[in-house]
């Protein structure tokens, strides 16, 4: 097997190959290695590579196979973190210059804990803005990350070093985080699939500055691969309060299960939203072919107005929590739009932020009354497809925030419900497109068991 052909299998090809010895984790780790040696200049995904260590990992890896004692699902896979996760031995600085790397890098995150238990292989951290506060992918200290399929695009964010690395062949699957959008947005942009859990389902430490729109998921190629992590990610961890209990089934196990004659609602656009045709016809042409497979679809709005100013205030209420403990003059040395949000944060009173909360929580309530009707609700994942990389908005539109061209994905994170995107076609200029899948809360296994009958029906 060539290393191209290596680098395109899914993690449960990577598996399935081990087991039968038709492929060894030492080189698929070399293929991946070797693969970012030569993409890896143009994208600028990663902002840490540790080859030594990964084919350290690789060799234990290799062992365990040939002994037939495996350490678990995806033992031996290679894999990326996003930036934002600590990682024993790996400085985590969060894509800021503002972070001292000369610390003890001692501690795992839940995320590197449960994986690192797993026996994946970790290959490398991923770029992210300046704490993930923007929904592109760019910081004063990483430079621009651009998208494989055509790198004078962004690659969207704020796990855009993650979405890049994966839709490039740089390993089969990673981690991000999203707080407003920030897994399904470099997505879609990229063509691959990302599923932001139920709040609370991927256990977070520290806990994030962004509070109840913070969720950690898995980012892969395919729905199984996503399942599978989600199954090892979603094991708990006691350094979060909020995390939820342990599951009692598999999402692979529950991934295949028949979802024909389930309801879905389809919303076009939100019922405010600026959809650019070209999307809009790509994803209502895939919303068909699923209705006519056997997964009836009915035209609905859920029935809230744009949440923004919110969503908004609530952003910036946690970047600035955050950025007060950085040392002192930071605010001179980061990015200069997160230097406006962190004004912004520290203008607002604890009565404005939990008046904010009390919108969400009316939202949550809202989208609680629509599921009674409605199991699962399909939107566009994005109103646009990738643009030019290192802007925070759209050239020329005339937009002031990255959450005005996000309208699709925010609000779900209001809700804390679980959201994926899955690529369902490319426009005439070959840039991907995705279709949102959002579901109740603590439905993870519906949304994933709905994404992977759309993937099959639409492959």
């Amino acid at each position: 097997m060539n290393p191209t052909e290596i680098t395109s299998l899914t993690a449960v090809d990577l598996v399935t190959a081990y087991t039968s010895g038709a492929l060894s984790p030492v080189e698929a780790t070399k293929a991946v290695l070797d693969a970012i040696d030569s993409r890896d200049p143009d994208i600028n995904a990663f902002c840490l590579v540790d080859a030594e260590r990964a084919l350290a990992q690789a060799r234990l890896s290799e062992k365990r196979y040939q002994n037939g004692h495996v350490k678990g699902l995806l033992d031996g896979v290679p894999m990326s973190i996003k930036d934002i996760f600590l990682t024993k031995g790996w400085p985590t600085l969060r894509g800021s210059q503002c972070v001292d790397p000369r610390q003890e890098w001692t501690v795992d995150s839940p995320v590197s804990a449960r994986l690192r238990e797993d026996g994946m292989i970790f290959i490398g951290k991923t770029t992210t803005p300046e704490i993930a506060w923007k929904a592109t992918t760019d910081s004063p200290l990483t430079g621009i990350t651009r998208n494989p399929v055509d790198p004078s695009k962004t690659a969207g964010g704020s796990s855009g070093g993650s979405a890049a690395a994966v839709a490039a062949g740089l390993g089969p699957c990673s981690v991000g985080t999203d707080g407003g959008g920030s897994i399904r947005i470099p997505a879609s942009f990229c063509g691959i699939v990302g599923f932001k859990p139920t709040h609370g389902r991927v256990p977070m430490f520290p806990a994030s500055p962004f509070g109840p729109l913070a969720h950690g998921g898995p980012m892969a190629r395919t729905v199984e691969d996503t399942a599978l992590l989600l199954d090892i990610l979603s094991l708990p961890d006691y350094r979060d309060p909020t995390s939820l209990g342990p599951v009692f089934t598999t999402y692979r196990g529950q991934m295949n299960r028949d979802v024909r004659g389930l309801g879905v609602a389809y919303s076009r656009d939100l019922g405010y939203v600026h959809v650019d045709p070209e999307v809009a016809e790509i994803v209502e042409r895939a919303v068909r072919k699923i209705d006519e497979a056997g997964v009836p679809v009915t035209e609905a709005d859920p029935g809230f107005s744009d949440p923004i100013d919110a969503f908004e205030l609530l952003w910036a209420a946690g970047a600035a929590t955050l950025l007060a403990g950085f040392p002192e003059g930071s605010k001179e040395k980061v990015d200069p739009g997160l230097r406006q949000v962190w004004d912004k944060g520290e203008s607002h009173s604890a009565v404005e932020y939990l008046e904010a909360r009390a919108i969400a929580a009316q939202l949550g309530i809202t989208m609680g009354k629509f599921h009674s009707v409605h199991n699962l609700l399909f939107t566009p994942t994005m109103p646009i497809t990738a643009f030019e990389a290192g802007h925070d908005v759209p050239p020329e539109s005339g937009l002031r925030s990255w959450a005005q061209w996000t309208p699709f994905s925010y609000p779900f994170n209001m809700t804390q419900q679980p959201a994926i995107s899955i690529p369902v076609g490319q426009t005439k200029a070959g840039l991907p497109v995705g279709l949102q899948i959002v579901g109740p809360r603590h439905s993870d296994d519906l949304v994933l068991a709905v994404a992977r009958y759309a993937e099959h029906v639409l492959s």
